[in-house]
């Protein structure tokens, strides 16, 4: 009963300690007794691959699935976010995706994920007005705001609303900006499709106006409109590129 109420499962470690590049040199888990850690996306794969395994059972059962949604990008190389790019579902943090504009761009295709915590970055990581947030958020990546060790970080009872009445008044975000962020928050959540249907749309998997109940969302259907019609015209170049290097 226990495993049906899990959505996710995430990885989290101190991301700025130095580690080993990894290769195809590496050892496989069962042989793994030198002294050090394997690197992040070493972990990262096994996780990955153990999940698959996990899923492909529970898919077979009836059961529900499991996504990998770990820390990545709060801190340490860019290389863990590459790892991400290709095995989790959703990231939490993102924030060295400012030092990749490619990798940045990478994210914004796919359309992955990105819980940020701004106030909880602040604390350890990053000042709040240097946060990659609402430059992320402006360019149509999928962020959302959450929290992060809000026993320590949050001064109140509602860490979540602190984190957006913070960023509303720092960032001078507009109740449509805030009303997008947490439509974001609601898709990309491990919440069952009915919960998503009742907050977001009958259609909520569907880009554009068509996946949009400006009654529900209070997201203005010509910004949905918008964001759609860049990300789609942004895919279209990359899908040109990629045939006119073929040809």
């Amino acid at each position: 009963m226990f495993l049906q109420l899990v959505v996710g499962v995430d990885m989290v470690d101190d991301e700025s300690k130095p580690e080993r590049r990894p290769s195809k040199h590496m050892r496989l888990p069962v042989d793994w007794d030198v002294a050090h850690n394997p690197a992040y996306a070493y972990y990262a794969y096994y996780v990955y691959a153990n999940l698959y395994t996990l899923n492909a059972l529970r898919v077979a059962k009836g059961l529900n699935t499991i996504a990998f949604r770990p820390h990545a990008g709060e801190a340490g190389d860019v290389d863990h976010l590459c790892a991400t790019f290709m095995l989790a579902k959703n990231i939490a943090h993102g924030l060295n995706l400012r030092k990749s504009p490619c990798l940045q761009y990478l994210y914004y295709l796919a359309q992955i994920p990105m819980d940020m915590s701004p106030l909880s970055n602040n604390s350890l990581f990053i000042d709040y007005h240097k946060n990659p947030f609402p430059t992320f958020f402006a360019r149509g990546l999928a962020v959302t705001l959450s929290t992060d060790d809000p026993l320590q970080i949050h001064m109140t009872k509602e860490p979540l609303v602190e984190e957006y009445s913070v960023a509303a008044q720092v960032w001078k975000l507009s109740a449509a900006d805030l009303c997008e962020i947490a439509k974001t928050s609601v898709l990309n959540s491990g919440f069952p499709r009915a919960s998503k249907a009742h907050w977001v749309s009958n259609q909520y998997w569907l880009l554009g106006p068509r996946g949009n109940d400006i009654q529900k969302t209070n997201v203005p259907n010509l910004r949905v409109h918008f964001r759609e019609d860049v990300l789609e015209t942004e895919r279209a170049l990359v899908r040109r590129g990629v045939v006119q290097a073929r040809s």
